[in-house]
């Protein structure tokens, strides 16, 4: 089948339907499966397809689950919501950090960082790309948040792809004679985003040339495959670079193949540091000159820190926001703790209540859910995480769904429980979309065997 591109929704609160209408959506999925007796033959079938797209880990597709989230409009409306708010919250506390020197010493950063923070962006919205991650109890409406994530553009490509499998698969057939179904353009969305903040910043050249940066090791070249011919069709020239192979002259920032008109920035700020370069050296005195414009700039990076949480529940910051905004923190932030060395680890011990992160850490390496951990384990997890100034924070059992792997490693599995994130994308501040995974480990990340799950819209 032909799945529509799903309308970006209207915002809207409060939630009016409990539960959501996912619970009864992906039930109604499920026996689509009984019908078909498992559909077996669909499961290959997927593999073969994502074979032939850039949805690929390690030269095979990605690992797939055969259901899907499905949610209907007043769903995704509801979601909007959510990532909309954090989107306003984030805003402020990104220009209070750049405006405010107070603010900025509370989050610690050294000076490197904070001036590389405060270095001009030639655009109007503060974090034009973010992915704000939560675990949502679709029996009761009830979420928590996970990360905020304002680097990169990791889940866009595999989301679409495997749920176009998902739509090719004669479950997803027979759902969708039933039913009205659509799905997000999430890598247009970003797309045209950065195409939008080089035309915001002055930019007049008629087919820019855009280039991705990060480490060649860091990357996923599929999907830097995959983003040039969506660039391609809307007009533009975009390549990778590694970041190493940049240089900076008279205002004119170049790779291996000559000038570039926009940087879409991919590299982390933690990693770029963990690994210093030419290259690096010359995108930050890009960045600090204000010439070229670069998408994301530095200034995302105190919404991406595994410490702004914290900074969300300190008295000089709340000053920040609202009275709704406020309540809004206190219900779905969880609580965060800095620790330090000589921190007293005492409100710790309960292994199963916490989740511990390494303060400049990235793409889900070294975080360790004390459910994970034996008792000994956990110990030395939480003396690491102090001695090394990391975070702690409050862990949210994830909601757990029915579904088994996709393709011929789980053409024979029956529906088991696995513990969902939905990550919701915005664009310039406005809800573009879903990232969700599952995975039946505690903390569900690239390393830790999670499913990637397609999105379908159930528009009736």
């Amino acid at each position: 089948m032909t799945i529509s591109t799903c309308a970006l929704p209207v915002a809207a609160h409060p939630l009016a339907h409990i539960p959501l209408d996912s619970v009864a959506l992906e039930e109604e999925y499920r026996s689509c499966v009984r019908e078909l007796a498992g559909d077996i033959p669909s499961h290959a079938a997927g593999d073969n397809y994502l074979l032939g797209t850039n949805a690929l880990y390690h030269g095979g597709p990605v690992q797939w689950s055969f259901v899907p989230k499905v949610f209907s409009r007043r769903d995704i409306s509801y979601l909007a919501w959510i990532a909309e708010t954090m989107g306003a919250i984030m805003e402020k506390l990104t220009r209070a950090c750049v405006d405010d020197p107070e603010v900025r010493r509370r989050f610690g950063f050294s000076p490197e960082i904070e001036e590389l923070v405060c270095a001009p962006v030639p655009y109007a919205s503060q974090i034009p790309i973010a992915r704000v991650d939560i675990f949502l109890n679709e029996e009761t409406g009830d979420f928590k948040f996970c990360e905020l994530n304002t680097d990169g553009s990791s889940g866009m490509l595999a989301t679409q792809e495997v749920t176009r499998a998902n739509a090719l698969t004669s479950t997803g057939l027979r759902f969708a004679t039933r039913h009205a179904v659509s799905a997000f353009d999430i890598c247009g969305t970003c797309a045209r985003t950065v195409l939008a903040a080089y035309r915001d910043a002055g930019g007049t050249s008629e087919h820019p040339v855009i280039c991705a940066v990060d480490y060649a090791e860091s990357i996923a070249a599929e999907e830097m495959r995959e983003f040039q011919q969506v660039f391609a069709r809307l007009g533009a020239t975009m390549r990778f670079a590694d970041i190493r192979s940049l240089t900076y002259e008279n205002g004119v920032l170049s790779d291996a193949e000559g000038p570039i008109d926009v940087v879409w920035r991919r590299v982390v700020i933690s990693e770029m540091l963990e690994k210093p370069c030419a290259g690096a050296d010359a995108l930050m005195q890009c960045v600090r000159e204000g010439v070229v414009p670069v998408v994301g700039g530095f200034r995302t990076w105190p919404c991406a820190t595994k410490t702004v949480f914290a900074l969300l529940f300190d008295p000089y910051v709340r000053n920040l926001f609202t009275k709704d905004e406020l309540a809004f923190i206190d219900a779905h932030v969880p609580a965060t703790y800095l620790l330090e060395p000589g921190s007293d680890l005492s409100r710790f011990t309960n292994k199963d209540a916490w989740i511990a992160k390494p303060r400049e850490g990235y793409n889900s390496v070294g975080v360790r859910a004390g459910s994970d951990c034996t008792d000994e384990e956990w110990a030395e997890v939480c003396h690491t995480i102090a001695s090394t100034g990391g975070v702690m924070q409050e862990y949210v059992l994830p909601y757990a769904t029915l579904t088994m792997e996709g393709g011929v490693a789980g053409e024979n599995d029956e529906p088991t429980p696995h513990y969902t994130m939905e990550g919701l994308f915005l664009f310039d501040n406005a809800f573009g979309g879903v990232f969700t995974r599952c995975g039946t480990n505690a903390v569900i990340g690239e390393f830790t065997g999670r499913l990637n799950m397609g999105c379908f819209v159930v528009e009736d």
